[in-house]
Formats: C-alpha cells, sequence, structure tokens
C-alpha cells in the first residue's frame, strides 16, 4: 500500500504528537514516584520543573491543532485534491509542529510564536485547497 504525502505526513504528525507526553511523565515519575504519578496525572502544585510545565501546554496546543489538521488532510485524500501545494503544507506542518514543541519547552517565545503560526498558515493552506483556492 503506498500512502500520499498528505496522509504519510498526517501518520507521522499523529505520532509524534502521541509521543509528546513522554519527557514530562517521565520528569512526574522522577518527582513524584511511578504509584502517585500513574494514580494521579495532575498532582497537587504539578511539575516542578518549569520544563516540564511548558512541555505539557506544548503537548495540549498540538493536540488542539491536530483536531484541525487532521480532518483537513482527510479531506484532501477522499477528494482526491492531493497537489504539490497540500503536499508540502502537511511536510512544512509537521515540522512547524515539532519546531514549536521543542522552543516552547526551552521557553524561546519568539520563535514559538513563529512554529506557531507556520503550522497556522498550513492548516490554511490546506483549508483554501478544499476550497477551490488552489
Amino acid at each position: 500500500m503506498n500512502l500520499s504525502s498528505e496522509v504519510y505526513w498526517l501518520v507521522l504528525t499523529c505520532l509524534m504528537t502521541g509521543l509528546f507526553w513522554v519527557p514530562y511523565i517521565i520528569n512526574r515519575i522522577i518527582e513524584h514516584g511511578p504509584l502517585p504519578a500513574i494514580w494521579n496525572p495532575y498532582p497537587d502544585g504539578g511539575a516542578k520543573r518549569d520544563w516540564a510545565q511548558r512541555m505539557m501546554r506544548a503537548h495540549e496546543n498540538a493536540v488542539e491543532n491536530l483536531v484541525i489538521f487532521a480532518p483537513l488532510v482527510i479531506l484532501i485524500e477522499l477528494l482526491n485534491l492531493n497537489s504539490e501545494t497540500s503536499a508540502w503544507a502537511v511536510l512544512i506542518y509537521f515540522y512547524a509542529r515539532l519546531g514549536h514543541f521543542i522552543v516552547m519547552s526551552f521557553a524561546i517565545p519568539v520563535l514559538r510564536v513563529i512554529f506557531f503560526m507556520t503550522g497556522f498558515a498550513a492548516q490554511i493552506t490546506l483549508a483554501l485547497q478544499l476550497l477551490g483556492y488552489f
């Protein structure tokens, strides 16, 4: 089975988003111990490390944006509207979300906004393609 570029990058984006929780949960296990970390996913006071708190917010943001991105890609695939534009948009989206997660974790505000807006532009590109503007 051959996946289109759009579906391939959607799958990688889903996988990446699905793994974003790993570092901050490992931190939670180290801070609170295995049982409390598993028993209560949001212990009082949350993570002690700022990077872990930022990483958790970046993961939440990635999930929120995946809810917008995934249906756009699926519709492009179902309607057979795949193009070079949509292939580039999904690739750019993947790296924009990865970049957003990294710079959010390291608290680099200007780059965070640039990566976020790049991902947003990729979503808009896909939506405009569905509406027939590309």
